[in-house]
């Protein structure tokens, strides 16, 4: 079902041509480590996110998506990281990303493994940079640089 309502409204956004709202969650962990996913799809580091659902709001899909991603439940929005917008941030379709970073506990665990191949938590120096999934990698550098991004 969460296949078939993703295709949906990447059609929809296809054809009403106007971008997609997503968002990335920063996950860190009470021993300061950050939580990131290996995406499914291109086998790349990613910050936990997705699409906003139809009729949620932007806590509930960062709740959402953090729990399906990585297990973990979300405990406190620390700050928004940022905005992006670059039609080509995501190659599959035009999306704007609202991120933020969290506090957050529990076991990780992946449950959504149609997506994620793995979850991980990392130290900030270990973090995999260079290489990750859509903009992340400029996501991450504005977070660890203490920046909030409009872009």
């Amino acid at each position: 079902m969460a296949r078939a309502w993703q295709f949906i409204t990447t059609v929809l956004g296809i054809i009403f041509r106007h971008p997609i709202t997503g968002l990335s969650v920063i996950s860190l962990l009470a021993d300061g480590q950050m939580v990131l996913v290996r995406r499914r799809d291109n086998g790349k580091w990613a910050i936990p996110g997705g699409m906003v659902n139809w009729g949620e709001d932007l806590l509930t899909s960062a709740t959402r998506e953090l729990e399906e991603e990585t297990g973990l439940q979300l405990i406190r929005v620390d700050r928004l990281v940022g905005v992006y917008s670059a039609p080509d941030r995501d190659p599959r379709i035009h999306s704007i990303c609202v991120v933020v970073a969290v506090q957050a506990q529990g076991q990780i665990a992946v449950q959504d493994t149609h997506e994620i191949l793995e979850a991980r938590a990392f130290k900030l120096e270990d973090l995999p940079l260079g290489n990750m999934s859509h903009d992340h990698d400029r996501q991450l550098q504005d977070y660890l640089a203490g920046l909030t991004t409009f872009a």
